[in-house]
């Protein structure tokens, strides 16, 4: 186990190193320049790109800047979005916020998730089952901002129940109430995904030997699901939970964007749209470590859940 440990370590950082690459690579090909402004004179701007190495050649600005990350753990300062604040100083600011909605959401679809997974398999074609499968197919096929809004337009706006936009400076309370909305736009996909795995994965299994083994010894439906099903079903399901929370990630970019919330997804637009070279390599490799990382947990996980599943050679 220590061994695949060691080799899946290394795989994560040769792609982490390749996704860096790519990042930098399709950043600096963007059109336009970080320092293109209508007030700076165009000998201003040759001198900064000149300081900044942007007159050379890419390969020669690539070198410039595998070298400050690897000898210097210099990712580069921010030109616009937060001029010159570091890249992942400015970054450091804005995880917190995203990491917090994206965990409630996590959180929230889970326990959601699972019970109407476990519901629409125990009552398998029925007007229940139908009617929790309409809603899977939407929560899967719509979009989560799609979802966000709809729910400023008809809570936040004609019910006035909650806050449309995110309240940075309001009490803790307020603060609390203005993420409400939002975490229930990024949880509705999830709640869907899992319903549908884990009622696929149970309907599969309650049709096994030892599930009827477990009935005729006199195991109620619910009990034989949620002490033998549920468990061998989890098996195939981590697949789908622990990369869940770097999708989550990936659809609080527009999210974050609608109610203003100051997260790593909008600052991420910002930088882009600005031509923010650092700040916008900065925020795709923090997404990059998090995808990396959850892949290397669902790797890991198999042999914790299941005691059947070995790693060999």
């Amino acid at each position: 186990m220590l061994k695949y440990i060691c080799k899946r370590l290394v795989a994560a950082v040769i792609t982490l190193l390749i996704v860096l690459t790519l990042a930098f690579m399709v950043v600096r090909l963007m059109p336009g320049s970080v320092y293109d402004d209508p007030n700076l004179p165009q000998g201003v701007i040759d001198i900064l790109e000149q300081k900044a190495h942007l007159d050379q050649p890419l390969l020669i600005q690539y070198g410039y800047f595998m070298k400050g990350v690897i000898f210097e753990n210099d990712w580069g300062t921010s030109v616009k979005v937060s001029p010159g604040v570091p890249a992942f100083q400015v970054l450091a600011q804005r995880i917190p916020v995203s990491l917090t909605i994206n965990l409630a959401a996590l959180v929230f679809a889970l326990p959601v998730g699972i019970a109407l997974g476990i519901l629409a398999a125990m009552k398998k074609n029925q007007k229940t089952d139908a009617v929790i499968s309409v809603g899977v197919v939407l929560g899967i096929s719509v979009p989560s901002f799609v979802f966000a809004t709809l729910l400023q337009y008809y809570i936040a706006y004609k019910a006035g129940l909650l806050p449309i936009l995110f309240a940075p400076s309001g009490t803790a309370s307020q603060k609390i109430l203005s993420l409400i909305l939002p975490i229930i736009a990024l949880a509705l996909g999830p709640i869907a995904t899992i319903t549908r795995y884990l009622r696929g994965e149970l309907i599969e299994v309650m049709g096994s030997e030892f599930m009827v083994l477990a009935r005729t010894k006199g195991l109620t439906n619910h009990q034989s699901i949620v002490h033998h099903a549920l468990r061998n079903s989890a098996v195939p399901m981590m697949s789908v939970l622990i990369p869940m929370f770097a999708n989550i990630l990936g659809g609080s970019m527009v999210v974050e964007r609608m109610f203003s919330i100051p997260g790593v997804g909008g600052l991420m637009i910002q930088a882009i749209n600005a031509n923010d070279y650092s700040l916008a390599v900065a925020t795709l490799m923090f997404y990059a470590v998090l995808s990396v990382i959850t892949v290397l947990i669902v790797d890991l996980s198999y042999g914790i859940v299941d005691p059947r599943v070995r790693v060999e050679g």
